[in-house]
């Protein structure tokens, strides 16, 4: 029986902001069963300059976001490179990355993802496997959410498989099509108003727990008309600053009340997003750590058996997905799925950059 081996690094840099998550990970593909091995994993968090650019860059000129591409395309490189040698990592098939998304506006034919240029691999001289979202996109797809067919190939034994970060969102099996969207704004939210306390985030949910209901607030949140649109749907930073933001804050409430109210929320529309209230719940993301929030989870969803993995998956799945993405992509295999995407066919997406 043949056996496929590969080497690889993915590296994930998400909404919330929190750094740029690298994994070095061995994949076994023996028949139609692929097994993988994380073995080294860390997070490179951004300097308070990188945070504000990013946050800020959804606004740049165009002659600014060129920049801004060049100079994180070096930075992200430059990040890899010190991860490789740090780890002593050799014989590597390719470093497969997501870079940084910008601008995501798939109703307009519109995903950027900074990080993605041609210089990336001649910095850190590797073969690099990147911007997995642009062709979704020009085929009529949202771009997003591209973790599902991971999800089905990696993590099939679960009902549902959730990632809590800047967004939440869920995948899922139904009538033989892998159905996937993202739920609602998350950690961009919990942590913009843990910043207004001098916070970097609302550790395991201690200050959201000390609020209290703003029901019309809630409310008015819940009747949000994203929540009311069938899937395939995706969701962008412009959602949370255009359309989230200036929602709550119409409301003269305490922050701790716009923490408690939000989490409640988000914790509703988990419970409204799946379609079978039964069986198994894999969460991973860092609001995972938010144990109010998984509480409240669990208080609307009775019924549903949530598990939470080990740390290096729990931390590092999207880097482990965005990795096993690359890998499909060098062997010519497709690795985003048309139920999931709303794109007019399953494809093979992501651009290969060779040494020279």
């Amino acid at each position: 029986m043949k056996e496929d081996y590969y080497n690889v690094i993915g590296v994930m840099s998400g909404t919330s902001l929190d750094g740029v998550d690298l994994a070095h990970i061995q994949f076994h593909k023996n028949s139609d069963k692929w097994t993988f091995q994380i073995l080294e994993s860390e997070t490179v968090s951004y300097s308070n300059e990188w945070v504000h650019t990013l946050k800020s860059a959804v606004d740049f000129s165009a002659v600014e976001l060129k920049k801004t591409n060049l100079d994180y395309t070096k930075y992200l490189a430059s990040v890899i490179s010190s991860f490789i040698k740090k780890h002593e990592i050799e014989n590597l098939d390719a470093v497969c990355s997501h870079g940084h998304t910008i601008l995501h506006q798939p109703e307009k034919g519109i995903t950027l993802q900074i990080g993605n240029l041609p210089e990336i691999s001649s910095i850190i001289g590797q073969i690099v496997v990147c911007d997995f979202r642009v062709q979704d996109v020009l085929f009529g797809g949202q771009g997003a959410p591209l973790v599902p067919i991971g999800d089905r190939i990696l993590f099939s034994e679960y009902n549902y498989c959730m990632n809590l970060g800047g967004f939440s969102n869920v995948s899922y099996e139904e009538n033989g099509k892998r159905i996937a969207f993202d739920i609602s704004p998350l950690n961009t939210v919990l942590n913009f108003y843990a910043n207004q306390l001098g916070l970097d985030y609302d550790d395991k949910g201690a200050i959201s727990r000390s609020g209290k209901i703003n029901h019309s607030l809630l409310g008015e949140l819940n009747e949000l008309p994203y929540y009311h649109r069938k899937h395939p749907k995706s969701l962008g930073f412009e959602f949370v600053k255009e359309t989230v933001l200036p929602l709550v804050e119409k409301f003269k409430i305490n922050t701790e009340d716009k923490l408690r109210t939000f989490t409640e929320h988000a914790a509703m529309q988990i419970a409204l997003a799946l379609p079978n209230k039964k069986g198994s719940l894999f969460i991973t993301g860092g609001g995972a750590y938010n144990n109010f929030y998984i509480e409240r989870i669990q208080k609307h969803l009775p019924d549903v058996t949530i598990i939470i993995p080990d740390v290096k998956i729990l931390e590092f799945k999207e880097a482990l997905i965005f990795a096993l993405l690359g890998i499909l992509k060098l062997r010519g295999e497709n690795n985003v799925l048309s139920s999931v995407t709303g794109a007019i066919s399953n494809h093979c997406s992501g651009v290969i950059y060779n040494l020279k």
